[in-house]
């Protein structure tokens, strides 16, 4: 089971089943554990989402930690960047009890080191698993203490400090925000009333059934209210989270989803007239538009395999400002380089106060090529259909093996890749012109 639920980068699985609060104690002891033989502080915090299991998690989790000799802090409700804001403000690991977009019959844990530094398999989720396969004993440390501390005023006070003080001034927008149900309810009216912005909110009761929609707005299913109600209240821009609120995604007010990777781009270039010449990541499946806006603006862009583990490492060791990823995480080396799907609402606000023109408008020239969206296709072995397609394509094109496969023609490109939280297979596929990219896409889905 172990193997079933230790992802590449984070814990997930079906509550009850596989996520139950025994778990959840065993997991608060192997991660004591693990802390004492990393040298960490003996401090964890927790932060919990709306899921109705959460609760109870964190709190076996937290006996588990306390058994152990060690302090927990418990900031309760929270969004995922809340917790690695707490990880970096407090320089304690921590933990986040979410399932993230999953359904709600899922839970699972996110876990960091000080500082809000990522814990994946390399750097920690496999020595976590040994441990808890081992069977730590009990410690005979005196048993840790818990308390609870509210950092909801600080998260904001934080984000808000990242820009001038006049930033989100300059033009009054209107603004429609559709939550999921998830943790944007929690923190977006907080963030917001700080703002010169008309907002329209929608689904920010916190309830881990998801009673309106799944909070996961890469499905386009889940983005059609959001999209009806921009262009009925004629709004300038629409922002859909996902459950944990460290996902962002936009409308433009036309009420067109905007491509992640022109959200990548438009962050960028705002990321290089700050610090000129720095470094930029970007995932494999991100448009390759993104490549060319970072070199056109004097930037040093850095291609990554998908998942906020690697992501996070790999800014760490090339000292880059800002990364993207096409599912819609967003990096700063300003919120130690953990995702805010917050932080990147905010950069798109504050550009788009800065101009006259329309969020389309502002936006069109990162946008070149045609995309297909990520396509999931459930398999019984991602790995066998993976290698039917690479034997087709190999003899001709640029291989890849980065993340997946990734094959590259002169005026197109796909990556296939199993999921690490799902048993599926995500295909993109990027081309010159719309023709070409369905022939590629359907070519694909039909050897799948």
């Amino acid at each position: 089971m172990l193997e079933k639920i230790i992802k590449a980068y984070d814990i997930r699985g079906l509550v009850k089943d596989e996520i139950t609060p025994d778990f959840s104690f065993s997991l608060g002891i192997a991660f004591a554990k693990f802390l004492e033989y990393e040298r960490e502080p003996a401090t964890i915090v927790v932060g919990e989402d709306m899921r109705p299991s959460s609760p109870l998690l964190a709190d076996a989790f937290s006996d588990g930690v306390i058994s152990q000799g060690m302090d927990v802090i418990r900031i309760g409700l929270a969004s995922t960047d809340m917790l690695y804001f707490a990880s970096g403000q407090l320089n304690l690991p921590g933990i986040m009890f979410t399932a993230s977009h999953n359904p709600a019959k899922y839970n699972g844990m996110k876990l960091c080191k000080s500082g809000a530094r990522p814990i994946g398999q390399e750097t920690g989720l496999v020595k976590i698993r040994q441990l808890i396969e081992q069977g730590v004993p009990i410690s005979n440390r005196p048993i840790g203490s818990m308390r609870h501390q509210d950092l909801l005023k600080e998260y904001v006070d934080y984000l808000l400090s990242l820009f001038p003080k006049k930033a989100f001034e300059k033009r009054k927008l209107k603004v429609v925000i559709d939550a999921g149900n998830g943790m944007a309810g929690f923190t977006a009216p907080a963030v917001m009333e700080r703002l010169n912005i008309d907002l329209i909110p929608m689904y920010f009761e916190l309830d881990g059934n998801f009673p309106n929609h799944e909070a996961n707005p890469i499905e386009a299913k889940n983005l059609k209210d959001l999209q009806k109600r921009v262009k009925k209240e004629k709004a300038d821009i629409g922002l859909a989270f996902d459950g944990d609120a460290d996902r962002c995604f936009l409308i433009d007010e036309k009420g067109e989803l905007v491509n992640p990777s022109a959200l990548t781009s438009l962050i960028a270039v705002h990321q290089l007239k700050t610090k000129p010449g720095s470094t930029i990541i970007y995932n494999l499946i991100s448009s390759k538009a993104v490549s060319e806006v970072i070199a056109e603006h004097g930037g040093i862009g850095v291609r990554s395999r998908v998942g906020h583990s690697y992501i996070k490492s790999l800014m760490a060791e090339s000292g880059a400002i800002f990364g993207g990823e096409h599912s819609g995480h967003f990096y700063f080396s300003n919120f130690w380089r953990a995702d805010s799907g917050m932080l990147a609402a905010l950069y798109a606000l504050t550009e788009l106060m800065a101009t006259k023109n329309t969020l389309s408008e502002l936006l069109d020239p990162f946008n070149r090529y045609v995309a297909s969206g990520e396509i999931n296709s459930k398999v019984k072995n991602a790995e066998e259909s993976i290698e039917i397609i690479r034997k087709k394509y190999c003899d001709k094109y640029l291989v890849d093996e980065l993340d997946g496969l990734t094959i590259t023609a002169d005026t197109w490109w796909f990556n296939l890749r199993p999921s690490n939280t799902e048993p599926l297979l995500r295909l993109n596929v990027e081309a010159d012109t719309e023709k070409e990219m369905v022939k590629i896409r359907d070519t694909v889905l039909s050897l799948i």
